[in-house]
Protein backbone atom coordinates (compact mmCIF):
# COMPACT_ATOMS: atom_id res chain seq x y z
CA UNK A 1 0.00 0.00 0.00
CA UNK A 2 0.67 3.49 -0.21
CA UNK A 3 1.70 6.03 2.22
CA UNK A 4 -0.45 8.34 3.43
CA UNK A 5 0.13 11.49 1.70
CA UNK A 6 -1.54 14.90 2.54
CA UNK A 7 -2.68 15.84 6.15
CA UNK A 8 -1.99 13.92 9.37
CA UNK A 9 -4.32 11.24 10.27
CA UNK A 10 -7.18 10.18 8.69
CA UNK A 11 -9.47 12.26 5.99
CA UNK A 12 -12.83 12.74 7.44
CA UNK A 13 -15.62 12.18 5.31
CA UNK A 14 -19.21 12.88 6.17
CA UNK A 15 -21.92 10.87 5.39
CA UNK A 16 -25.58 13.09 5.38
CA UNK A 17 -28.89 11.75 5.52
CA UNK A 18 -30.07 12.35 1.67
CA UNK A 19 -26.83 10.24 0.78
CA UNK A 20 -24.15 12.69 -0.05
CA UNK A 21 -20.90 11.80 1.04
CA UNK A 22 -18.98 15.50 2.14
CA UNK A 23 -14.90 15.62 2.00
CA UNK A 24 -13.85 17.80 5.03
CA UNK A 25 -10.30 17.94 3.69
CA UNK A 26 -11.33 19.65 0.39
CA UNK A 27 -14.54 20.87 1.12
CA UNK A 28 -16.52 19.44 -1.59
CA UNK A 29 -19.09 16.27 -2.08
CA UNK A 30 -17.69 13.41 -3.41
CA UNK A 31 -19.07 10.08 -4.62
CA UNK A 32 -18.42 6.33 -3.68
CA UNK A 33 -15.84 6.46 -6.78
CA UNK A 34 -13.77 9.71 -5.47
CA UNK A 35 -13.66 7.19 -1.88
CA UNK A 36 -12.37 4.12 -4.03
CA UNK A 37 -10.05 6.12 -6.01
CA UNK A 38 -8.88 7.47 -2.17
CA UNK A 39 -8.56 3.86 -1.27
CA UNK A 40 -6.00 2.99 -3.99
CA UNK A 41 -3.85 5.67 -3.84
CA UNK A 42 -3.35 4.56 -0.09
CA UNK A 43 -5.35 7.57 1.67
CA UNK A 44 -6.75 6.82 4.82
CA UNK A 45 -9.94 8.09 5.40
CA UNK A 46 -12.91 7.43 8.05
CA UNK A 47 -16.52 8.08 7.25
CA UNK A 48 -18.67 9.40 10.23
CA UNK A 49 -22.72 9.49 10.02
CA UNK A 50 -22.75 13.61 9.74
CA UNK A 51 -25.86 13.61 12.48
CA UNK A 52 -24.44 11.18 14.97
CA UNK A 53 -21.22 11.58 14.63
CA UNK A 54 -20.91 7.46 14.27
CA UNK A 55 -18.41 5.80 12.56
CA UNK A 56 -19.95 3.85 9.02
CA UNK A 57 -16.72 3.30 7.38
CA UNK A 58 -16.80 0.26 7.48
CA UNK A 59 -20.02 0.19 5.50
CA UNK A 60 -18.92 2.44 3.41
CA UNK A 61 -16.05 -0.16 1.98
CA UNK A 62 -18.90 -2.86 2.08
CA UNK A 63 -20.71 -0.84 -0.25
CA UNK A 64 -17.70 0.20 -2.27
CA UNK A 65 -16.87 -3.18 -3.04
CA UNK A 66 -20.52 -3.84 -4.10
CA UNK A 67 -20.52 -1.64 -6.42
CA UNK A 68 -16.84 -2.73 -8.17
CA UNK A 69 -18.64 -5.93 -8.06
CA UNK A 70 -22.29 -4.94 -10.22
CA UNK A 71 -19.88 -3.21 -12.70
CA UNK A 72 -18.04 -6.72 -13.11
CA UNK A 73 -14.88 -6.23 -11.45
CA UNK A 74 -15.79 -9.26 -9.80
CA UNK A 75 -12.82 -10.42 -7.27
CA UNK A 76 -15.20 -12.39 -5.14
CA UNK A 77 -15.93 -16.16 -6.55
CA UNK A 78 -19.67 -17.53 -5.02
CA UNK A 79 -18.45 -20.10 -3.50
CA UNK A 80 -16.01 -17.47 -1.58
CA UNK A 81 -18.99 -15.84 -0.61
CA UNK A 82 -20.76 -18.62 0.37
CA UNK A 83 -18.37 -19.81 2.85
CA UNK A 84 -17.62 -15.88 4.09
CA UNK A 85 -21.72 -15.54 4.62
CA UNK A 86 -21.90 -19.35 6.40
CA UNK A 87 -19.02 -18.28 8.93
CA UNK A 88 -21.54 -15.80 10.31
CA UNK A 89 -23.14 -16.92 13.39
CA UNK A 90 -20.26 -19.94 14.06
CA UNK A 91 -17.70 -20.15 16.78
CA UNK A 92 -14.86 -19.02 14.59
CA UNK A 93 -16.47 -15.88 12.82
CA UNK A 94 -14.18 -13.73 15.56
CA UNK A 95 -11.10 -15.53 14.01
CA UNK A 96 -12.45 -14.45 10.17
CA UNK A 97 -10.94 -11.10 9.45
CA UNK A 98 -7.63 -11.38 11.23
CA UNK A 99 -7.32 -14.40 8.90
CA UNK A 100 -8.49 -12.47 5.67
CA UNK A 101 -6.42 -9.69 6.85
CA UNK A 102 -3.30 -11.72 7.56
CA UNK A 103 -4.09 -13.45 3.93
CA UNK A 104 -4.35 -10.34 1.97
CA UNK A 105 -1.11 -9.10 3.30
CA UNK A 106 0.86 -12.00 2.48
CA UNK A 107 -0.58 -11.86 -0.80
CA UNK A 108 0.40 -8.27 -1.27
CA UNK A 109 3.80 -8.92 -0.16
CA UNK A 110 4.25 -12.01 -2.49
CA UNK A 111 3.47 -9.52 -5.70
CA UNK A 112 5.66 -6.84 -4.13
CA UNK A 113 8.45 -9.81 -3.64
CA UNK A 114 7.99 -11.55 -7.19
CA UNK A 115 7.86 -8.15 -8.68
CA UNK A 116 11.02 -6.60 -7.20
CA UNK A 117 13.01 -9.78 -7.95
CA UNK A 118 12.08 -9.94 -11.43
CA UNK A 119 13.03 -6.11 -11.43
CA UNK A 120 16.45 -6.67 -8.97
CA UNK A 121 17.26 -10.31 -11.43
CA UNK A 122 18.80 -8.59 -14.22
CA UNK A 123 19.77 -5.13 -13.14
CA UNK A 124 22.57 -3.23 -14.68
CA UNK A 125 22.86 -6.20 -17.45
CA UNK A 126 22.40 -6.50 -20.66
CA UNK A 127 18.87 -8.47 -19.76
CA UNK A 128 17.31 -5.23 -17.98
CA UNK A 129 15.11 -4.16 -21.19
CA UNK A 130 14.10 -7.73 -21.40
CA UNK A 131 12.98 -8.42 -17.75
CA UNK A 132 10.86 -4.77 -17.93
CA UNK A 133 9.21 -5.82 -20.99
CA UNK A 134 8.59 -9.35 -19.35
CA UNK A 135 7.26 -7.70 -16.43
CA UNK A 136 5.04 -5.45 -18.76
CA UNK A 137 3.76 -8.11 -20.57
CA UNK A 138 3.19 -9.89 -17.51
CA UNK A 139 1.31 -7.07 -15.89
CA UNK A 140 -0.98 -7.04 -19.24
CA UNK A 141 -1.79 -10.84 -18.88
CA UNK A 142 -2.66 -10.31 -15.07
CA UNK A 143 -4.88 -7.62 -16.31
CA UNK A 144 -6.52 -9.72 -19.45
CA UNK A 145 -7.17 -12.33 -16.88
CA UNK A 146 -9.51 -9.88 -14.64
CA UNK A 147 -13.31 -10.58 -15.35
CA UNK A 148 -14.93 -8.64 -17.59
CA UNK A 149 -11.94 -6.95 -19.36
CA UNK A 150 -11.40 -7.10 -22.78
CA UNK A 151 -8.69 -6.64 -25.38
CA UNK A 152 -6.83 -3.44 -24.82
CA UNK A 153 -7.18 -2.29 -28.28
CA UNK A 154 -9.19 -3.12 -31.33
CA UNK A 155 -8.37 -4.63 -34.68
CA UNK A 156 -6.79 -2.48 -36.95
CA UNK A 157 -9.31 -1.39 -40.64
CA UNK A 158 -6.41 -3.04 -42.25
CA UNK A 159 -5.33 -6.25 -40.56
CA UNK A 160 -6.52 -9.87 -42.47
CA UNK A 161 -8.22 -12.05 -40.69
CA UNK A 162 -5.48 -15.11 -41.52
CA UNK A 163 -2.97 -12.57 -39.35
CA UNK A 164 -5.75 -11.83 -36.74
CA UNK A 165 -5.78 -15.52 -35.94
CA UNK A 166 -2.19 -16.03 -36.22
CA UNK A 167 -1.70 -12.90 -33.42
CA UNK A 168 -4.87 -14.31 -31.40
CA UNK A 169 -2.96 -17.70 -31.14
CA UNK A 170 0.11 -16.36 -30.56
CA UNK A 171 -1.04 -14.29 -28.14
CA UNK A 172 -2.46 -17.36 -26.29
CA UNK A 173 0.61 -19.16 -26.36
CA UNK A 174 2.16 -15.96 -25.06
CA UNK A 175 -0.81 -15.80 -22.17
CA UNK A 176 -0.07 -19.50 -21.30
CA UNK A 177 3.83 -19.71 -21.30
CA UNK A 178 3.36 -16.33 -18.52
CA UNK A 179 0.86 -18.63 -16.71
CA UNK A 180 2.81 -21.56 -16.33
CA UNK A 181 6.36 -18.98 -15.47
CA UNK A 182 3.84 -17.46 -13.16
CA UNK A 183 3.39 -20.68 -11.23
CA UNK A 184 7.01 -21.92 -11.31
CA UNK A 185 7.93 -18.04 -9.81
CA UNK A 186 5.14 -18.17 -6.90
CA UNK A 187 6.44 -22.29 -5.72
CA UNK A 188 10.22 -20.42 -5.97
CA UNK A 189 8.26 -17.68 -3.27
CA UNK A 190 6.69 -20.34 -1.49
CA UNK A 191 10.12 -22.48 -1.35
CA UNK A 192 11.66 -19.26 -0.20
CA UNK A 193 9.15 -18.03 2.65
CA UNK A 194 9.38 -21.66 4.54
Amino acid sequence: MKKQTPGDGPVIIKKYANRRLYNTETSSYITLEHLAAMTREGRDFKVVDAKTDEDITHNVLTQIIMEEESRGQTMLPVPFLRQLIAMYGDSMQAMVPGYLEASMDSFRRNHEQFKTAVEGAFANSPFAEIAKRNMAMFEAATAAFKPGSGPASAKPADEEPAAAAAAATSKDDEIAALKAELTRLNEKIEKLDT
